[in-house]
């Protein structure tokens, strides 16, 4: 199992937690998916078949991606 928690700039209110964690919760192998709006981090636990290409994929693709 392998946690990465991602600092998300765009994070600016209980709304974009809200769709981050149902959207990153919906892949095959995501076990658990947090938000930190004050800090905009969020730490997700997954383990195969959940790539880390494949999350950053999806928070780029619902306009949340990760800082660098």
């Amino acid at each position: 199992m392998t946690t990465k928690t991602y600092t998300i700039p765009s994070i600016n209110c209980n709304h974009c937690v809200h769709t981050i964690k149902m959207e990153l919760s919906e892949v095959s192998g995501v076990t658990k998916v947090d938000a930190d709006l004050e800090h905009k981090q969020v730490p997700v636990t997954y383990d195969a078949p959940a790539t880390e290409e494949e999350l950053v994929t999806l928070l780029t693709d619902i306009n949340y991606p990760p800082a660098k």
